[in-house]
């Protein structure tokens, strides 16, 4: 007899008791989902990530104010690095989310996201993934800050050298995503199609061992394969 699947473990952390019955209603008619807790302010949200051990926190960003929000989910990912924390703003913006980014935050959305896109994002983050990182390279600004940031990092700085393993035209495809470019805009630049951009990434994918465009540009930056200037 086959193992029932485990379910995903979801704490709803909002001020507003209306807005967490709505998230309730709708994620309850999921099978596969299993809202363990709801708070309301960043002290119970704290007691509860060490008793319920949750798979998913969705957090408001102003549980306790705007800058206090990322920081909280900054303490759930110190305290429970297993969780992953999707941050709910009324007016999601470039500083937000390169606070988010930095804080390794799963997710970053629109508290009036639509329910079956909240369900994804849910089962998304559980299962490993970042979708902020489908925001983070379509964002130019805020892109160039956070790469600028890890360019700048002391462990970037006087390590090893590499002899790159991307060619010529995967090292100009990977500048042009570090730049927010995307797939068809690149290929418009470089006036080749669309699927052959898609044929490179997922070569420079596979050599730079990365799951994900944003991992592999911080790898290349990281390496001295791609610079930001």
């Amino acid at each position: 007899m086959p193992k029932e699947r485990q379910k995903i473990r979801v704490l709803i952390a909002d001020q507003q008791p209306l807005f967490r019955q709505g998230v309730r209603s709708s994620l309850n008619q999921m099978t596969d989902l299993d809202i363990c807790g709801e708070v309301d302010s960043n002290n119970e949200l704290i007691s509860a990530i060490g008793n319920l051990y949750p798979d998913v926190v969705l957090l408001d960003i102003q549980l306790s104010s705007q800058d206090e929000g990322v920081d909280l989910a900054k303490a759930i990912k110190q305290l429970l690095p297993s969780a992953a924390v999707i941050l709910l703003s009324p007016q999601p913006n470039d500083d937000e989310l390169f606070q988010a980014i930095k804080s390794r935050v799963a997710g970053y959305v629109r508290r009036d996201i639509s329910s079956n896109e909240l369900v994804t994002l849910i089962r998304r983050a559980a299962s490993g993934e970042h979708p902020i990182n489908d925001t983070f390279l379509s964002q130019p600004k805020v892109a160039h800050q956070v790469l600028e940031q890890f360019q700048d990092f002391s462990w970037g700085k006087g390590a090893e050298s590499f002899v790159s393993p991307l060619t010529p035209r995967e090292t100009e495809i990977l500048t042009y995503m570090a730049q927010g470019y995307f797939n068809k805009q690149i290929a418009l630049e470089l006036n080749i199609s669309e699927q052959t951009i898609k044929n490179h990434i997922t070569s420079i994918l596979r050599k730079l061992d990365a799951n994900a465009r944003t991992q592999a540009v911080i790898t290349a930056l990281k390496r001295g394969f791609i610079s930001l200037s």
